[in-house]
């Protein structure tokens, strides 16, 4: 997968890129996710395999998509079926909503617990990652009864884990030490 999303990296950034300098990012993220999605169909993919020619394929895959991709994006399939990417679609839209994540300041994050969130928890915890985060928070909230008490938050690369059983792990884990 990390393959994958080298070689995606570069295009989702010359779409985003783009999209930024015309100021049509949420038209873009539309249609990378319908084409993302198109590349994942079987019948696309067995295509995508087959022994087309890079003009075919763009072709193809652009009557597929039909008025869903603009001439723009119609102008980015064919660069990704001239090199052969295009199955790296669905990857070049998910690394295109980290980019547009990053540009408006949003962050996804999870919150796990032992029992449900009421709603203000939720908002003092958004209130409190927003602040630490300095970005506007987008709460998943799940339930574990794993968790026994308190909260596992992850952000990106950040975690907190304020969890009774991990600090209960912890503390086995010294006794034995």
């Amino acid at each position: 997968m990390s393959e994958l999303t080298t070689v995606a990296r570069p295009y989702a950034k010359a779409a985003f890129d783009f999209a930024v300098e015309k100021e049509t990012v949420a038209q873009w993220q539309e249609m990378l996710v319908f084409a993302g999605a198109v590349a994942q169909d079987d019948a696309i993919k067995q295509v995508l395999n087959g022994a087309y020619s890079a003009d075919r394929l763009a072709e193809i895959f652009i009557g597929v998509c039909g008025e869903q991709i603009d001439e723009n994006g119609q102008n980015f399939i064919k660069v990704l079926a001239e090199n052969q990417r295009l199955s790296a679609l669905p990857e070049v839209a998910t690394l295109f909503n980290q980019l547009k994540a990053d540009f408006d300041k949003e962050i996804d994050v999870d919150v796990t617990s032992a029992i449900k969130l009421t709603k203000a928890q939720q908002t003092n915890i958004s209130k409190a990652l927003e602040k630490r985060l300095a970005r506007k928070v987008k709460l998943n909230c799940n339930v574990d009864k794993a968790v026994v008490a308190g909260l596992v938050i992850k952000a990106g690369d950040t975690v907190i884990d304020g969890s009774i059983h991990t600090k209960l792990n912890r503390l086995a884990d010294a006794l034995q030490a």
